[in-house]
Formats: structure tokens, C-alpha cells, sequence
């Protein structure tokens, strides 16, 4: 990786440096956006006619310098992706929706039953619950919600999964173990699962959460409310193939996620939906580095220990009323991610 960084780069080898004495050989190559020189090993290279741009001039901006050929504004014409079929049959095969799954209002029902059978003589500290989202109740708005998502997963080349994958290659499902967590990981409480698993259901009948999906110039793919939603509701969880983090580190994937950070580092995990995602994908992270970034802020990451594995959850901090991007911090619990550039 690093040999391609420095011929897609103007990153110049600090042993050439030593033994030149020369800063720069490149020193009138200029990004195509800004017009400055500055920050050489974050200018990339177009492979059609090598012209200079910023990693975090482009719109949207690029983490990581892309594997294999790359071809700037210059070389390409980057149109609007094209729309997913407003056709339910499309969607229900993309999506993959069951029809014959319990109703969550059923599901409710049950499962409130069961606590008052088992929370007679129980008294507990009180504590604040997850809220399951409320999908929007016409159908032609879920179509539409639902094709925004399928218009992206399209254009991005992934195929939709609302869950972990352990693909052969990666790593497998006994390494997520939550134990292996540095500092321990927070349990699920039942009452949470069952939100969780509410959510999961909803979605599986094509009841999706009140978001759109929309393709922004400058933040590319992000993710708007299509309906209020109350703080502490679930949106979604992190969904993706699991991998180990050591066989990710130069990877140029700028959507992955940590799924567990253990004590000893060669058992940490991320999750990468590069083949297979859903909508978490698509949310946007704030720029950590500036006061009028962390306000953006209307989501929180939390991993959590469920029945033995890892998982990750995006869930609202605060009421989001409709129309309104969601944001979360890429750095919630290590400062790696470069969010400095971030709109």
C-alpha cells in the first residue's frame, strides 16, 4: 500500500528526501480545486491526465486513497445516480420482504404480556428504554423511502443485508465475543432486545424506518428523516461482513466500522459493508474538530453485548424533527477517523 500511495500520490519517500535534499519534486503541482500545494501526500492523482486534487477538495470527499485506477472531475462526469423502479415487486425482491411474518403490533402485544406475567412482585430501578421507530403509514411513502435506500445499494454496488455476515475468508463468528471488549462491553437489557427485535421485523415486512436516502454533490450519499423521530429511538443497526481490524488497516473502505476494539489487538473487529449494508452505510459523520460540527450531532454509536455477540447500534440522542440529516460521531470511542475535512 504504501508504494501506491506514493505513485497516487505527491507523497514523496523520506528516504529520498535524505539522500536528495531536495523537499519536493513536484513542487508545481497544484490541487485542481483550491489551487494550492500544500499537504503533497493528500493530493491524489488522476490516472487520465494526472492532474492534482485533494483528498478533501473532491466532492464528496475521499478518506483514503482508492485502490486501483482513480479519474478526477477532470476525466469523469459524475451524474446523479440513477433511481431505484418505484415498482413494488422490484422492491419487495431487492429487499427480499416476507409476507408472513408476525405483525409487530402482535408482537407488542405478546411481549407485554410476558412482562406482566414475570414483573408482578418485581421492583426495579427505574431506567431509560429504546424506542422502536414508527414507519410511515402509506405504503406509496415506504415505497418511496425504500427505493431511495435501493437507488443507493445500487449505485454503490452492495447488495442489502440487515445483519453480521461471516463470510469464509474473514473472520468468523465465534471471534465476536464481546469478552474480548478492552474495559468490558454494556449487555442489552431483555426489554431493549425485544425493541430490537421489533425493529428487525418491521423491516423484514417492508416497514422500514421514515428516512430517504438522497445523493448530496458534496457529501455524496447521506441520510434525511422523512418523519419526526423521538429521542433514544433505535434507527438501525451496523449491519456488514465481519472482519478482523489487522486485515482491514489499509484498506481504502470509508464506511467501516469497529465492532470490537479488544485488549489485544489482533482479535479486533470491524464491520465492513462494502458487499453488504443497509442503511447505516449511508449516515454521515460530523466534523468533531469544529463547534458547528458536534451540533450536527442527532445520533449516537453504542456497541452492545447481545446473547453473546457484538453489535452495533445507531440510535437517536435527541428529538430529530422531519427533514433533517443525521449525523453521528465517527470518533465516539477512538479518535481515528479523520473528520477534519467534514462538511
Amino acid at each position: 500500500m504504501v508504494a501506491t500511495l506514493r505513485k497516487r500520490t505527491r507523497a514523496l519517500n523520506p528516504q529520498m528526501v535524505i539522500e536528495t535534499g531536495f523537499e519536493s519534486e513536484n513542487d508545481d503541482v497544484r490541487c485542481e480545486e483550491c489551487g494550492s500545494g500544500h499537504s503533497p501526500a493528500e493530493v491524489l492523482l488522476c490516472d487520465g491526465c494526472d492532474k492534482g486534487y485533494h483528498l478533501f477538495c473532491l466532492s464528496p470527499i475521499l478518506v483514503n486513497v482508492p485502490k486501483g485506477s482513480w479519474f478526477g472531475p477532470c476525466c469523469s462526469k459524475q451524474k446523479k445516480p440513477k433511481s431505484f423502479p418505484l415498482i413494488q415487486t422490484k422492491i419487495v425482491d431487492f429487499f427480499r420482504i416476507q409476507r408472513n411474518v408476525e405483525t409487530p403490533e402482535k408482537l407488542c402485544q405478546d411481549n407485554r404480556k410476558k412482562r406482566r406475567r414475570g414483573s408482578s412482585l418485581v421492583v426495579s430501578k427505574k431506567r431509560r428504554k429504546m424506542l422502536s421507530y414508527h414507519p410511515s403509514e402509506d405504503p406509496a411513502v415506504r415505497l418511496k423511502q425504500m427505493a431511495s435506500l435501493a437507488t443507493a445499494l445500487t449505485a454503490t454496488g452492495t447488495e442489502f443485508s440487515n445483519k453480521l455476515t461471516y463470510r469464509p475468508g474473514m473472520a468468523p463468528r465465534e471471534a465476536n465475543c464481546p469478552d474480548y471488549e478492552q474495559g468490558g462491553m454494556q449487555v442489552l437489557s431483555k426489554e431493549d432486545f425485544v425493541t430490537l427485535n421489533l425493529c428487525k421485523s418491521m423491516m423484514e415486512r417492508g416497514e422500514c424506518p421514515p428516512l430517504m436516502v438522497v445523493f448530496d454533490p458534496q457529501e455524496g450519499f447521506t441520510v434525511e428523516t422523512d418523519k419526526p423521530i423521538k429521542d433514544w429511538t433505535i434507527i438501525t443497526e451496523y449491519a456488514g461482513d465481519v472482519d478482523y481490524l489487522k486485515n482491514r488497516e489499509n484498506d481504502d473502505g470509508d464506511s467501516i466500522m469497529t465492532l470490537l476494539s479488544a485488549a489485544d489487538p489482533s482479535k479486533s473487529l470491524v464491520i465492513c459493508p462494502d458487499k453488504y449494508g443497509n442503511i447505516a452505510r449511508y449516515i454521515n459523520g460530523i466534523n468533531n474538530h469544529t463547534r458547528e460540527g458536534r451540533k450536527k450531532q442527532n445520533l449516537k454509536c453504542v456497541r452492545f453485548d447481545v446473547n453473546g455477540e457484538s453489535r452495533v447500534l445507531l440510535i437517536a440522542n435527541r428529538d430529530i424533527p422531519k427533514g433533517e440529516r443525521l449525523y453521528y460521531d465517527y470518533n465516539a470511542y477512538e479518535n481515528e477517523y479523520p473528520t477534519e475535512h467534514f462538511v
